[in-house]
């Protein structure tokens, strides 16, 4: 062998071996660019009915989404037909429209491979409906009928108010459920925010009902109208002037919104179980959206609960004590009235009391202590960088830009989200948390197996109350 090809021979063996020998970086080493984002613009009009367009195009697929909302919802439900605007929405979907039977308009969504569904929330009713580009027309039409000319076939509203019925008698089936009720119950007594349908209140609800809240509210200048997918933009403002241009604006009362009442005295509400794990939750009342803190609140809770494994609730009742498979909280800001702070787990009986003294802690500590700069920056790029992920499908996009305007969002909110989140500082989340944190007189909850001293007497500091079993 000669030397030239022993040498190339003894490179072509050492070669790997330095390749392999390179300095592996690890992934906390990884340097990344700054990650750039712009909020997608959203085309926004207003017809001269007042109905209000918000438009995305987007010729990715041969698809268009449509999101409707009225601007009514189950916080004026009189108390004794709770459920009403529940069952508007399922008689709205499945009652057929103008001259076309349930199973007939069932029948044409068929035809056209549409999907249309239409549900409710305490501030509105809200329809959802995807279909292919070709059947637009076709679909919009069924849609203008659907809300100008409903039929609310009798068989199918009995039918929805049976369906209403059988999954009251069936609420008590998980024990998640049954705490969150009776949470939201003692947080906010009789208001509407408090209430949830019983067999009573939706056996009142008559066909009239419906229509009254059809006619009062189902107007065009009390509609958000949002579209998005394969679709020319100046096409669609002629169809939709087609269908729903003859459509007069007329003058309303908005919906009233009661004012919210005092809430129970904090106490420890228990309800005997006969499950392996009792549920645990601790809950007050929050923040509305347009409050000062509510960033601070934000962060504040991602690294208390809200943040997985990150947050100090998860590492200290599951990492460190083994005592819950999960454990979070969360702080809602009310869109028009304030909502709820809550957290919670599922537990053993017998390690509920060291559960519940481990959450306060937890809430005692970041009410009084300053969260590190660690913890303080973790919780910020998480929450900033997961706000992008917010706009990755184009209806997402529009049909956030609608939910903000209908309810009153500052017209920057999203333009200047991140830079709101990037400015808290730990003297702002231990300042919000002060405030806003009540960790020694939220009210408690607990669905479990419960010892006849635990329905007693004093918990936590706390007085004890049953609670009545609605099965």
């Amino acid at each position: 062998m000669s030397l030239r090809v022993f040498g190339l021979l003894l490179i072509a063996l050492l070669l790997p071996a330095c390749v392999g020998q390179r300095p592996q970086v690890r992934p906390d080493q990884i340097v990344s660019p700054p990650l750039t984002f712009a909020v997608p613009e959203v085309e926004q009009r207003v017809m001269d009915n007042g109905m209000r367009l918000y438009l995305n195009p987007d010729h990715e697929l041969p698809l268009v989404e449509i999101s409707l909302l009225i601007g009514a919802g189950s916080i004026g439900e009189p108390q004794d037909k709770s459920g009403l605007v529940q069952l508007y929405a399922a008689a709205l979907r499945s009652g057929g429209a103008g001259r076309l039977s349930p199973q007939a308009f069932d029948d044409k969504l068929e035809e056209l491979a549409a999907d249309l569904s239409v549900s409710n929330s305490s501030y509105s009713v809200s329809s959802h409906f995807s279909l292919h580009r070709d059947e637009l027309e076709h679909g919009l039409a069924l849609l203008a009928e659907l809300l100008r000319r409903p039929r609310f076939d009798k068989q199918r509203m009995e039918l929805a108010r049976r369906q209403m019925l059988e999954a009251i008698r069936r609420q008590n089936d998980e024990p998640g459920a049954i705490a969150q009720r009776h949470l939201r119950r003692a947080l906010y007594g009789d208001h509407p925010l408090g209430r949830t349908p019983t067999l009573d209140t939706v056996q009142a609800i008559s066909g009239k009902d419906l229509l009254d809240f059809h006619h009062r509210y189902v107007l065009p200048n009390n509609l958000w109208l949002a579209v998005s997918g394969d679709f020319n933009p100046e096409e669609m403002e002629q169809l939709l002037d087609r269908l729903f241009g003859d459509w007069p604006l007329q003058p309303f009362e908005p919906q009233y919104i009661p004012p919210l009442v005092a809430p129970i005295e904090p106490a420890v509400l228990v309800l005997s179980k006969n499950v392996p794990q009792t549920t645990v939750l601790l809950g007050q009342r929050g923040i509305t959206k347009d409050h000062p803190d509510l960033y601070a609140l934000r962060v504040m809770n991602f690294i208390l609960g809200g943040g997985g494994f990150n947050s100090r609730l998860m590492r200290e009742v599951r990492s460190n004590r083994g005592l819950a498979y999960s454990v979070y909280s969360f702080f809602q800001a009310g869109r028009r009235l304030p909502g709820l702070f809550v957290a919670g787990c599922e537990t053993r009986t017998a390690t509920v009391d060291e559960v519940v003294g481990l959450m306060r802690e937890e809430m005692r500590r970041i009410s009084q202590d300053p969260v590190t700069e660690e913890e303080l920056e973790i919780a910020r790029e998480s929450l900033i960088n997961s706000f992008v992920f917010a706009f990755e499908e184009p209806h997402e996009v529009v049909s956030q830009a609608m939910r903000l305007d209908f309810y009153n969002y500052d017209r920057d909110f999203l333009q200047r989200y991140r830079d709101r989140l990037a400015a808290v500082t730990t003297e702002d989340v231990l300042a919000a948390a002060r405030q806003h944190l009540q960790w020694d007189g939220q009210a408690i909850v607990l669905v479990g197996e419960q010892s006849e001293s635990a329905q007693a007497g004093e918990r936590f500091g706390l007085p004890v109350a049953g609670l009545p079993n609605e099965e």
